[in-house]
């Protein structure tokens, strides 16, 4: 190679013609092109996977803005270093030069960090573009999240990867089979930056790069996901609406995405047990039974073994019968709660532990049900005696 630098690195497109992937923001008659083209770029999060292209977009608006580009991450910076930075800032303002921050990986500052920004983003002295791979509705504060535009990336199509990868080759000077292009657009699952690390280590092996040889490198793909992020939620979700729509195949696939990308057993058992009595309720009452037992499984002999125990669950969900009754007639209960409040409980199903309250009436005229007839008995407060939950 003609140098030590990443590949990945040597690749970055340096202008927006160059820029592979991402049409729906990227055409030039979108409002992002306009506004880069008349250099009048707001604030904006890229968010979006790794290897989509956030990075590189941003470099590219600093080499189109005529704005003073500056560039931290988040991961290595704190507010020592920003405060540096809106001092250049209002300094450029009084010369009537715009300021433009990128701060990569903006997730990873806290509250307190990311509020540092507000007034200075507010005001305008800055213009932010951060970058994250997190759902900005859980990983950047509302305040700031409330001031900027998101931008939303996809993963890369294999098409994107493919015309990558060829360009690669030609800055490597090697040619490749058509084959060996398509698995490591195939295992860079969307990422441009693994399709060229992928490409890249193969080369530095042998030369001749073959299929075997890149699946062997890939050794296996890597899993997006993060326990706190929206990919959490969006395949736990997925795998109780799999089960729920009794797809015991698309409920399997989800429970290993979650295991193999080191999701705590626990967790889904604590949500299998949930699922079996809001989802199959009444409709099998050995559902719940075999929650409960799946979890207690989870928690004696841990993992790796533990996932044929989910499996067995995850199955046995997905083909039972289902029954919502007993969820939604707790969500009527509830619903009258909190519309009528605390409403006065009958004195005869009330505890009467004390003389006082014995006297007081408490207790009085209840008829215990396994020895007299009970029928005419009322339960509910007498407000809402006349309401059927259930």
């Amino acid at each position: 190679m003609k140098d030590m630098t990443p590949l990945a690195a040597q690749m970055r497109p340096q202008k927006i013609s160059d820029f592979v992937g991402q049409n729906k923001i990227i055409a030039s008659d979108t409002w992002l092109m306009r506004a880069i083209s008349e250099d009048r770029v707001p604030s904006l999060v890229f968010w979006g996977p790794p290897g989509s292209g956030k990075t590189t977009l941003a470099f590219i608006i600093a080499r189109e803005t005529k704005a003073d580009f500056i560039e931290l991450s988040a991961t290595s910076s704190g507010i020592k270093d920003l405060k540096q930075v809106v001092e250049r800032a209002e300094q450029n303002r009084r010369l009537g030069q715009k300021t433009c921050l990128f701060v990569d990986e903006i997730h990873r500052w806290n509250k307190t960090q990311q509020d540092a920004l507000l007034p200075h983003v507010e005001t305008g002295t800055l213009i932010l573009i951060g970058a994250t791979t997190e759902n900005p509705s859980f990983a950047i504060g509302g305040a700031l999240l409330s001031r900027v535009k998101v931008v939303l990336l996809e993963a890369l199509s294999e098409e994107a990867l493919i015309l990558i990868i060829k360009r690669a080759t030609k800055n490597l000077g090697i040619s490749l089979k058509k084959e060996v292009i398509n698995i490591i657009a195939n295992l860079a699952n969307g990422d441009a930056r693994r399709a060229l690390g992928l490409l890249e280590s193969a080369y530095l092996y042998n030369k001749d790069i073959s299929v075997k040889l890149v699946k062997e490198i890939a050794n296996k793909p890597q899993l997006l996901y993060d326990k706190k992020g929206e990919e959490h939620y969006n395949l736990i979700s997925a795998l109780h609406k799999s089960m729920r729509g009794g797809s015991a195949d698309a409920a399997l696939y989800y429970l290993a995405r979650m295991l193999e990308a080191g999701e705590d057993p626990l967790y889904i058992a604590r949500r299998l047990i949930r699922f079996a009595s809001e989802d199959v309720g009444l409709a099998n009452n050995s559902a719940i039974l075999l929650a409960s037992t799946t979890y207690d499984a989870c928690h004696k002999i841990g993992m790796p073994e533990a996932a044929v125990n989910l499996a067995h669950c995850v199955i046995y969900l997905a083909k039972s019968a289902k029954s919502i009754a007993a969820y939604q007639a707790y969500q009527k209960a509830r619903a009258e709660v909190l519309k009528s409040g605390n409403l006065s409980i009958p004195l005869h199903l009330r505890n009467s532990p004390t003389k006082l309250m014995s006297d007081l009436g408490y207790g009085k005229d209840y008829k215990y049900t396994p020895l007299e007839d009970d029928k005419n008995q009322e339960y509910l407060p007498e407000k809402i005696k006349h309401l059927k939950f259930f």
